[in-house]
Parts: C-alpha cells; structure tokens; sequence
C-alpha cells in the first residue's frame, strides 16, 4: 500500500486538473493524438466528474501507448490525485519520469515534488484494456471501508434492474449475491453488451468455452450471462472448497492456473482483478456444496 501524497500548499492548487496545465503546443501532437487529448479533455469536463474522468483515464492510456508525453503526463495526474482512477503514487511517479524523459517540464515538476522512484506503468499503458476505476467504484487504495454497497449506491437507475435480477438469481444457486455483485462490477460496471479482447462477453464477462460449458446459448442476454456467471463461481467456490480468493481468481485466469501456480497467479491483470473484487465483496470464505464437485489438490488435504 503506497502513502497518499504530500504536496507542498503553494503547488496544490495550480496541480489539481491536469488540463488547466496542458501544453500551448498540444496541436502540435498528431492528429489522432491531438483527437484523444481533446476528447478526454471534453470528459474531464463533463457533468458527471468521477465517470468523465475514468472515460479521460482510458483515452489517455491511448494516447500514452502512442507515445505522448503529454497524456502520460496528465495519466499521472489523474492517479496523483485518484481522480477518476485509484490514488497510486508508484503509477503517477513512473509517468511523470517517462513524460520528463521526452522533454516535458511540467512531469519534471511533478517528479521532483513526488521524489518516488518506480519503473511501473499502469497496465493500460502497457495493453490495450481499460484502466482501474478509481475509489468511487469500490477499489481505492487503502480503503477498506468501500463495499459493493457503496458502489451499488453510485449506480445510475438504468441499471438497478441488474442488482434485483443478480440477487435473485444467486440465492437461487446459495450463492451470496454480494459475491456475484462484486464480480459484475469489476468485469463490466454493469453493461449487458461489454466485450473484451480477448473475446469475454456480457456483465460476468462469459468466453466462448465458458458460455458452453454452463449452457449459456446467449451470452449477452443478461438472465442467461448471469445464470452462466453463478454456476461458474458456485462450481469454483467448491472446487476450492470455499476460498474466495482462489475462486475468484480461478474465475479470471482459470481454475487449472491457479493449481499450477499453488495459489493467485502472478499475471498482472489477475492479481488486480482479485484485489478489487475482495475489497468490494470483503469476505474470505463462502458456504460451499461440496457434493458438486471434488476438491482442488491444494485444498483436498487442508483442515
């Protein structure tokens, strides 16, 4: 867990947005990086301040892909300050120094006022999938007092039907609805017609094998996705003999991984994925029906 940031009170102010301190030369970026700062810009903007400036998050890690000092710049300020995306003085430290290292005087004033050292770089950055939400979703940094609660809390009408049809049909499988929620947050923040690159579909983010495995016929269908999805962890909860954490994270990278690997493992993406699922769902172990299926190797000789 990193410390949260210290500023000196004379910077504080001017460091608050990092597009008040956008370059006068951005229109010298090109064309397609130009469109990407100016749209995220617009989201910075917008009325819903905490979803525009996730939306500016993800087109700034686009923009950073192609190089641009200026979106890395304004990435670190984003997780500076955790807005939109989790406080993370590691991720903001490594983005400023990338944003100095081609010249950018206002990343160099930020770096020596960090005065943190790291070569990590936010996975965004990195590949082409969508950054961390930031606190106001259920995972920042250090907060353990935010629960799926307070996420469900922050969900627009248009999608409260999900939390009724996920309750419902998870106390039909003796799964804690809390669980599936969580997991419904973190893989699509609740959009029925999300789609991965790696081909995962709908709220629980069902891949093809999966969809076939629990029978879902239609994996955008949102009773069917979730039926999917419960059956799915309600088999690893299990299989794992009631470790949430192993089940969640046989969920994303697949329970034959997490034997091979003795335990979560070590991708980035997974180790992330289960963190923020834990500290939206904030339990350890979960009831488990162990007549479904037997038990992982690495908990068949536990207890």
């Amino acid at each position: 867990m990193h410390k949260s940031l210290i500023y000196p009170s004379m910077l504080l102010v001017s460091l608050v947005s990092p597009v008040a301190l956008a370059f006068a030369d951005d229109d010298n970026e090109p064309p397609m990086v130009h469109s990407l700062l100016e749209r995220a810009s617009v989201f910075e903007r917008s009325a819903n301040e905490r979803e525009g400036e996730w939306h500016a998050a993800g087109l700034y890690c686009e923009a950073s892909r192609l190089g641009s000092s200026e979106a890395e710049y304004r990435l670190g300020m984003l997780y500076a300050f955790g807005k939109g995306v989790p406080k993370d003085r590691a991720l903001a430290a490594s983005l400023f120094s990338v944003a100095a290292s081609q010249g950018h005087r206002e990343a160099q004033k930020m770096l020596d006022t960090i005065n943190f050292t790291t070569t990590q770089l936010p996975e965004c950055v990195l590949a082409a999938v969508l950054p961390e939400k930031g606190s106001a979703y259920g995972s920042a940094e250090g907060d353990d007092s935010v629960g799926i609660e307070s996420h469900i809390d922050n969900l627009p009408a248009s999608k409260r039907w999900m939390v009724d049809l996920v309750s419902t049909l998870a106390e039909w499988y003796d799964v804690d609805p809390r669980l599936i929620l969580s997991i419904v947050a973190v893989e699509s923040d609740f959009k029925t017609r999300a789609q991965s690159p790696k081909s995962a579909m709908g709220l629980m983010q069902l891949i093809p094998a999966t969809a076939e495995r629990f029978n879902v016929r239609n994996a955008y269908d949102a009773t069917q996705n979730i039926k999917g999805g419960i059956a799915y962890m309600r088999w690893l909860l299990s299989y794992f003999r009631g470790d949430v954490k192993l089940a969640v994270a046989g969920y994303n990278a697949g329970e034959k991984a997490v034997d091979r690997y003795k335990g979560v493992p070590p991708y980035a993406e997974t180790r992330q994925y289960v963190k923020r699922v834990l500290m939206l769902y904030q339990r350890s172990n979960h009831p488990y029906d162990e007549k479904i299926t037997d038990p992982s190797p690495l908990v068949a000789n536990k207890g």
